[in-house]
């Protein structure tokens, strides 16, 4: 099972603030542990939403709107995408991670949907998501 683990943004993230010299070497430290267990597939930093932009659908119509966005509380800081046995894996990782902020924060982990989840899927659906998925391992390695 794949699993997002979703940082959230604070004021200071949102400002721009960089991590201390310390709460890197301790994120570093972290990290190296996931790659070490074979768990991380993705994690990354994310800029700060004044950076951003998000498109608004409504039926055909897109609107586009630049951050940044108000509600600090509903924005994403950072993010890892971890492969684990279970919910209660994750649960037992993210524990250990440093607090990110160093101050109050939050980290939520939702899991992320496969192909076997979309039991309505048509087969060449799946085979054709399946393929996609091989290529972008290929990708990645080479």
């Amino acid at each position: 099972m794949r699993f997002m683990v979703i940082v959230k943004a604070t004021a200071d993230t949102e400002a721009g603030a960089m991590p201390t010299e310390e709460e890197l070497l301790a994120m570093g430290a972290f990290n190296e542990e996931l790659v070490k267990a074979g768990v991380l597939l993705a994690g990354e930093g994310l800029h700060p939403s004044s950076n951003g932009t998000r498109v608004y659908f409504s039926g055909d119509q897109r609107t586009v709107v630049d951050g940044p966005f108000t509600e600090t509380k509903e924005l994403i800081a950072g993010f890892w995408l971890l492969e684990l046995k279970s919910l209660e894996e994750a649960v037992e990782w993210v524990k250990r991670v440093p607090n990110p902020t160093g101050a109050e924060s939050q980290i939520e982990i939702r899991q992320v949907f496969s192909s076997e989840d979309f039991e309505n899927a048509p087969q060449e659906l799946v085979d054709r998501e399946n393929e996609l998925r091989a290529e972008l391992e290929d990708r990645a390695k080479g």
